[in-house]
């Protein structure tokens, strides 16, 4: 091989390299990452302008249908700046695959204080969680007629019924502050994870009525030696797999306990991080926030929105190794400020919901390969 040739050779493979790291607009891992890891890019388009004068705020919660349509369920928060200016969007906003709105509702006065989790059920109806409130509620998918609630607003399973009473964990009627909900597909059974006030996983069947729970405060020495069914603050999320097996996110222990259905618990993923609890850190909320997991039948790949380091991790679902991760902290297109929420549409794109400091949701796409 002449100069000539070797110099033409050595510039395309640095244009190679460039393309690939312009904006870190390709998910980036901490090690090097196999061809079989899956790769996102950032879609600054997606979702389109909202209408005049709407104001996300905290996006409390992302789902998905089976069409594809992303909702988000919104906390009507606006910044000193905004107000008078702007106005709190609705709390449910529901946008197509292409990122429009199409329908959005709800009465804040009816739903929970603070909208939490959401969920969208095989039949298409829409759950959503009240963190800050005492309340699961089902919807229509239009959210047209309430079809179920469990709880009663403002009223905690705690000592004397309020959000600063101690907590109790043991109400079959009442929740102290729960944040997701999942239905099990088969028999319709409902899971909560509740949540802030509490620590447990509570099972209701499909009319709403009490048939289980596990779950208690953990110490951090019982977390330290992986001890199951126990869970520091708060328990964040709940999720079914195809196997029918229950993830729950221990968001400060900084791990994701696998359980069966009857709360027999199974394992722990870890989400390990030397900044995640920094020092002096407002942020020290720990990286098991929410999971999603890929499209295939299989679930190959678990995502994980860790919330103290602003980043995704990508895991192997079956042997919950971390391979890889993407996003940074930042204000900048595709940066990551508080990611609370996780989502994954039929094609593989993950979507990401922010809390208070970012208040965006993001859109990220599966490279295809």
């Amino acid at each position: 091989m002449n100069t000539k040739t070797k110099t033409r050779a050595a510039v395309i493979a640095l244009l190679s390299v460039l393309a690939l790291g312009i904006g870190g607009s390709l998910a980036s891992g901490a090690k090097a990452v196999s061809s079989e890891v899956p790769q996102f890019k950032y879609d600054a388009y997606w979702p389109k302008p909202l209408p005049e004068g709407w104001v996300l705020g905290s996006v409390g919660s992302v789902c998905v249908d089976a069409n594809d349509h992303v909702f988000v369920v919104t906390r009507g928060q606006l910044l000193p700046k905004e107000r008078g200016l702007a106005t709190a969007a609705p709390p449910v906003i529901e946008f197509d695959a292409e990122g429009k709105v199409v329908n959005s509702w709800g009465n804040r006065d009816l739903m929970a204080q603070t909208q939490h989790g959401c969920f969208i059920d095989k039949e298409g109806n829409f759950w959503t969680a009240g963190n800050n409130d005492g309340i699961v509620q089902k919807y229509t998918h239009d959210g047209s007629k309430m079809l179920l609630q469990i709880g009663t607003k403002g009223v905690m399973d705690s000592a004397d019924g309020t959000a600063t009473g101690k907590s109790l964990n043991a109400s079959h009627t009442n929740l102290f502050k729960p944040t997701q909900i999942a239905v099990d597909p088969g028999n319709g059974d409902i899971y909560v994870s509740d949540g802030y006030g509490n620590k447990r996983v509570v099972v209701f069947d499909r009319e709403g009525h009490y048939l289980r729970q596990w779950g208690r405060q953990a110490t951090q020495a019982e977390t330290d030696a992986g001890v199951g069914g126990v869970f520091l603050s708060p328990v964040h999320c709940v999720i079914f797999d195809n196997d029918g097996l229950v993830y729950v996110c221990d968001r400060l222990g900084d791990r994701v306990e696998i359980f069966d259905k009857m709360g027999i618990f199974k394992r722990n993923i870890r989400i390990t991080s030397k900044t995640a609890h920094r020092a002096n850190s407002e942020n020290t909320v720990g990286t098991a926030g929410s999971v999603a997991f890929s499209p295939d039948r299989a679930q190959k790949f678990m995502y994980v929105a860790n919330g103290s380091d602003n980043v995704i991790h990508i895991l192997d679902r079956a042997t919950g190794e971390v391979l890889s991760r993407f996003g940074r902290p930042g204000n900048q297109a595709g940066d990551l400020t508080d990611p609370h929420s996780i989502a994954v549409n039929s094609k593989g794109d993950i979507i990401v919901g922010e809390v208070p400091y970012g208040g965006k949701i993001h859109m990220w796409r599966a490279v295809k390969k």
